[in-house]
């Protein structure tokens, strides 16, 4: 006769559910950050009453395209084990020059300044970082002090022109069709849908992952490492710019201050959306979701009138927070 299997436990079982859960929430990230939106708008909406509406859906829509399109280049960044300390001081330069152009160069060559500039400081970092193997930390942030810099004795040569957003980037980043749907949206939604397919299904894609997850290997392999961090460097500069402009035309103005409280932001929704910071992990679905929470989280903090120093501490805590999390799952 067999013997009969002892039944498990009930601690044993309820071991064995966390631990179930525990690992379904790691697989499925996104699934997690939706319910956090969730609950975020529902507190929201308990604190005061009548506040989320269609109206409130469209304007955190509006505030949140310049910031997802921001973590949509720090997420290509960090993909690869790196960290773009520039985006918000591109963001800026991007928005001031194409204002600062508009009215002697028109619209159209305005808008193609600012991107160029975005293109040019994300080569030369991606030159730094793939080629001369400089820290990304340190060589982006030497870029953001390089570009304040710059942005700085721009503004005293510039000055007898007038900083101008031209009317179609204002429509776009500012403006709705028919009553609630955001204009910037034609922005951010063919960004989102060619970077979460470019990931998933191209081969570049593919090779960001690699060379995140295990550089050495893949340069091994025949990767040629530089080259992939090059091209991702300048995309990171270009998606940069385009929040930029995209910023000053919700804004409808540009200042050499224009980006620089979205630099925190922009790491802190890649990081919720469960990107690694050491790389080879994550994508960019997560950090939509990262983004959206972040402008919910805005909305929240405003009614509650807390100062922005402490916006500032709080999207630092979320960063540590859950770097060290991450860094306790990826040890067990």
């Amino acid at each position: 006769m067999s013997a009969t299997k002892p039944a498990p436990s009930p601690s044993a079982t309820m071991v064995r559910c966390a631990q179930d859960w525990r690992r379904r929430a790691r697989e499925q990230t996104i699934i997690s950050l939706l319910i956090l939106l969730v609950a975020l708008v529902a507190l929201l909406d308990v604190i005061r009453p009548g506040m989320v509406s269609l109206n409130w859906i469209s304007s955190t829509l509006l505030y949140a395209a310049p910031l997802g399109i921001l973590a949509a280049g720090q997420t290509l960044v960090m993909l690869t084990g790196g960290i773009d300390l520039s985006v918000a001081a591109v963001a800026t330069a991007a928005g001031y020059v194409m204002a600062s152009q508009a009215t002697a160069q028109g619209d159209a060559r305005a808008v193609f300044f600012g991107l160029g500039i975005a293109a040019a400081v994300g080569l030369v970092n991606g030159i730094g970082v793939g080629v001369l193997r400089v820290q990304p930390l340190i060589m982006t942030l030497g870029m953001s002090l390089v570009v304040a810099g710059f942005l700085t004795v721009y503004q005293v040569l510039a000055v007898a022109s007038a900083a101008a957003v031209p009317g179609f980037v204002t429509a776009v980043g500012s403006g709705t069709s028919l009553g609630f749907i955001p204009n910037s949206l034609v922005l951010w939604v063919p960004i989102a849908a060619l970077v979460i397919w470019g990931l998933r299904r191209s081969g570049y894609g593919r090779l960001l992952y690699a060379v995140g997850d295990n550089p050495t290997a893949a340069r091994l392999a025949g990767v040629r490492v530089w080259e992939v961090l090059v091209v991702d460097y300048v995309l990171s500069g270009l998606l940069a710019g385009i929040a930029g402009i995209d910023l000053a035309g919700l804004t409808s103005t540009a200042t050499i201050d224009l980006g620089n409280s979205f630099l925190l932001p922009s790491i802190a929704a890649v990081v919720i959306g469960g990107t690694s910071i050491f790389g080879g992990r994550g994508g960019y679905g997560g950090s939509i979701v990262g983004a959206l929470i972040l402008t919910v989280l805005v909305s929240l903090l405003t009614i509650i009138d807390a100062p922005e120093p402490f916006r500032q501490v709080l999207y630092g805590a979320i960063i540590l927070g859950v770097a060290a999390a991450y860094t306790r799952v990826v040890n067990e």
